[in-house]
């Protein structure tokens, strides 16, 4: 005989650590990718300079993209956030199984707004605006409004 009950839901905490890994996931880790990929200063490949390479468009945009990425890729200082980043990414994945996806998708993204201020502040030492500061305090209000919307 197969019981019709509900599997029990996870505590709260679960959904709330879960919203608060992705969002720092993907958020803190957006300004040292970009910093990385701004201060990137790519190496010269002799394959770039080849007659038959600088003949062909397409050959040119295929290596120069590819080399790029590798380069990139080779930078711990662009490869180890990134990886964080996709992390979060399999994380999101995950709680949108589990959790309202009404509620999920709004939160994680503007925690994401959130952590990207504050790694602002911390990356690049950028001053932080009182806009900014109010519109951050009214992202919070958002969230708050949609999770009292569905618990209601």
């Amino acid at each position: 005989m197969s019981s019709s009950q509900p599997s029990p839901q996870p505590p709260a905490v679960n959904y709330v650590a879960g919203f608060l890994l992705v969002g720092l996931a993907w958020g803190l880790t957006t300004p040292f990718i970009r910093r990385a990929a701004r201060d990137h200063k790519p190496l010269a490949y002799p394959l770039l300079e080849r007659d038959d390479v600088k003949a062909s468009w397409i050959k040119s945009k295929l290596y120069g993209a590819f080399f790029a990425v590798v380069d990139l890729l080779r930078n711990p200082r662009y490869a180890i956030p990134l990886l964080i980043n996709l992390t979060g990414s399999v994380w999101f994945f995950l709680l949108i199984g589990q959790a309202e996806l009404s509620l999920t998708v709004p939160i994680v993204n503007t925690l994401a707004f959130l952590f990207t201020v504050l790694g602002d502040w911390w990356v690049d030492k950028k001053v932080i605006s009182r806009d900014t500061w109010i519109g951050m305090a009214l992202s919070l209000c958002g969230i708050g409004l949609c999770v009292q919307s569905k618990s209601g």
